[in-house]
């Protein structure tokens, strides 16, 4: 096969790659929070209940924006039933995911598991059963300072300094009729507008993401998120954006195409966005806020019967789902002019890149692009010309082998490079090019790949899919080159001057 050249110019950015688009996702349903994150009777329990090595793991994946407690949770969720001492909070029934809810991990230790990893708090209001009062004494619990109702109910609780929770989500999939409290469009942007503008007046530093369209095969795709911009105005700082993926068909190479619907999903929303600014005449623009994506087909069990902690959608994840996760990072960062906070759905047991089983852990193949490239994340994304074999893929169009994306860091010494070759059966041979600049060394390359496309990890064999060195890599002055592959992904820092 005929090399691919990567050509890049520090003249051509796309933007500073924003950190949140490295968050992650923490729903009240299935493990996640109860087995997951928070389990006081497991020997790997600290003082506050949480799971020594789940959080150690996760530390590995340096996230940013945590998004909580839901999810299609949210909708149902009354924050004050998750507060003031444990023995007093109620058991509740779960409509959402059908399961028990003992409110025993509520938003004080949501935050105080914030501040221990270093996340920054994103918060989702129920506007389904929910009223925009509630939400506005929510914002008024985590951020004002004491001398108030609920700021007052906060330092009783024993935090009387504000949490300055910075994100706030009005609702979730309000456009889907699963949803509790669904509503049409014009509905739900008159209960955004109203939750917004008193959240807002409570604290003006906040950040709002408006709910939109969660989905691209739904009848609401677009046209929502069209009328709700337009009648938020200038209280959406961003738009919602979710995205479920998967290879049911069995075709790897379509499977691997899926960056172009993603990037089309991302482009198209933009362009909502950018016709209601022009239609408003507004200095203010909404930007994209992708916070649920992630690969889910195989497990669909979402029926907690009435169960605590059910084992539900706890996905096995394989080699190519592992390429497709870096597909949509790659397609973040390719569009970072717009994507500015993505959250991966969700961080453990549920769809997740961990995976508990009674006091054992199990590192997921997922895990390791989200590692690869969030700890590479500093600096502003590069427009990368690629010149190089494609193919055809059956519905998702014509794709280059080779898909990639690139960071440029702050201080102009390091140049980030991440590189999937999606070719299912021969290496590909690739050529890195830096226009003005000249390399100097490869401070490190690592590269994921494994026997097969349907190779994963399992608590028997948990190393099949982990990172290795890429020994191939070749530094000249004029060229960085390397092989990968067939079915790999790369990261590469490569140091220039």
């Amino acid at each position: 096969m005929s090399p691919t050249t990567l050509t890049l110019h520090p003249s051509y950015p796309i933007a500073p790659v924003d950190p949140r688009i490295f968050g992650g996702f923490l729903e009240h349903m299935g493990r996640a929070v109860y087995e997951g994150v928070y389990d006081p009777t497991s020997r790997h329990a600290d003082d506050d209940g949480t799971r020594t090595d789940v959080l150690n793991a996760l530390r590995r994946l340096d996230m940013t924006a945590m998004r909580y407690p839901g999810g299609n949770f949210a909708s149902g969720y009354h924050w004050m039933d998750g507060i003031g001492p444990k023995n007093q909070r109620p058991t509740v029934r779960e409509l959402a995911w059908q399961s028990l809810e003992p409110n025993q991990f509520g938003t004080d230790e949501y935050l105080a598991l914030c501040r221990k990893m270093g996340w920054t708090p994103m918060l989702t209001v129920n506007l389904g059963t929910g009223t925009p009062e509630e939400a506005r004494n929510w914002v008024e619990y985590c951020n004002c300072p004491p001398g108030t109702r609920y700021a007052d109910l906060r330092a009783a609780n024993g935090h009387p300094t504000p949490y300055a929770v910075p994100l706030w989500c009005l609702g979730n999939e309000m456009d889907g009729p699963w949803q509790l409290g669904h509503v049409p469009a014009d509905q739900y942007a008159i209960r955004a507008q109203q939750a917004a503008k008193m959240m807002k007046d409570t604290d003006k530093s906040i950040e709002l993401v408006a709910c939109g369209s969660c989905g691209v095969g739904m009848s609401t795709y677009m046209d929502w998120d069209r009328q709700v911009l337009e009648y938020l105005g200038d209280y959406a700082d961003y738009i919602s954006l979710h995205r479920y993926v998967g290879n049911p068909h069995n075709d790897t190479a379509d499977y691997l195409a899926l960056t172009n619907a993603i990037d089309r999903q991302i482009e198209e929303m933009d362009a909502v966005c950018r016709f209601v600014q022009a239609k408003r005449r507004s200095k203010k623009r909404a930007y994209l806020c992708f916070d649920e994506w992630n690969v889910w087909y195989k497990n669909m069990q979402m029926d907690g019967e009435g169960k605590f902690a059910p084992h539900l959608i706890e996905e096995v994840y394989n080699l190519e789902d592992a390429l497709v996760v870096a597909g949509f990072l790659n397609s973040f960062i390719r569009h970072a002019d717009v994507v500015k906070i993505a959250n991966i759905a969700q961080i453990v047991n549920i769809i997740a890149p961990l995976l508990t089983r009674g006091d054992d852990l199990l590192v997921q193949s997922i895990f390791y692009p989200f590692a690869m490239m969030s700890t590479r994340r500093t600096g502003t994304a590069l427009r990368v010309a690629v010149d190089g074999p494609g193919y055809e893929s059956a519905t998702n169009g014509y794709v280059p082998y080779l898909d990639t994306s690139a960071i440029l860091d702050p201080a102009g010494h390091r140049l980030h490079v991440f590189l999937t070759n999606r070719n299912l059966t021969d290496p590909a041979e690739v050529q890195i090019t830096l226009a003005g600049h000249t390399f100097t060394t490869c401070e490190s390359a690592d590269l994921l790949t494994g026997p097969d496309a349907k190779a994963a990890n399992t608590f028997e064999t948990p190393n099949v899919i982990v990172p290795r060195p890429l020994d191939t890599v070749r530094v000249t002055p004029a060229q960085t080159t390397c092989t990968l592959p067939p079915l790999s992904f790369a990261a590469l820092t490569l140091q220039i001057q």
